[in-house]
Parts: C-alpha cells; structure tokens; sequence
C-alpha cells in the first residue's frame, strides 16, 4: 500500500517557476514507477511526466520538454516535479501517482494523491 500526498502548488505568473513535490508512505516506494498527471476544468487527466526507480530516462509528454523535470529521491520518499517557463495552458490540479510500469495511461497506475492546484496566470 502506497500513500500519496502533494504539495507545493500555487499561483504564479507566466514565464515563472514552481516544484511540486510528492510525499509518499510505505516501504516499498522505490520499487513503484512513479509519474505526474495534470487535469484541467472539462479535460481528461493527461500525463506529464513518469520515472522509474533506476538510471531509465525519464518520460515527458511533448508539451512539457525542456521545460519541467521530474525527479524522486528515495531515501526521502519523496517525488518532484521542477516546471519552469509556466504558461498559462499549464494550469491544471497536478496529481502524482505510483504504478508498476511507465505508461502514459492513468488506469494503469495504482495509486494517487489528493491532487494540487497550479494555476498560472498570464
């Protein structure tokens, strides 16, 4: 069982920074693929970024590239999403989940957090 807790969102202008972070329960952390989804109002949930626990690149949607960075610590538990250069279409409740493969499919995931609000205005 994985517990996962979100933090770090907020308002912020476009062209600004800002890294959510991911804290998760249970001992098992580093065996679990880790990712970050993103929903806006009347959207889909749509993937953004996911990490295996080992030296495997990471995998970003389009969108995102060369603009926000995913990283985890494990000795922390903890999970980090790094978005610089925010536009508005960025503004979305960014969720982390944790799930055996890295997959752009959220069902394929098996556990989630609350959620977090980033809102990036222009």
């Amino acid at each position: 069982q994985v517990q996962l807790v979100e933090s770090g969102g907020g308002l912020v202008q476009a062209g600004g920074s800002l890294r959510l972070s991911c804290a998760a329960s249970g001992r098992t952390f580093s065996s679990y693929v880790m990712g970050w989804f993103r929903q806006a109002p009347g959207k889909e949930r749509e993937f953004v970024a996911a990490l295996r626990w080992n030296s495997t690149p990471p995998r970003y949607v389009d969108s995102v590239k060369g603009r926000f960075t995913i990283s985890r610590d494990n000795a922390k538990n903890t999970l980090y999403l790094q978005m610089n250069s925010l536009k508005p279409e960025d503004t979305a409740v960014y969720y982390c989940a944790a799930g055996r493969e890295t997959t752009v499919v959220p069902i394929r995931y098996d556990y989630w957090g609350q959620g977090t609000q980033v809102t990036v205005s222009s």
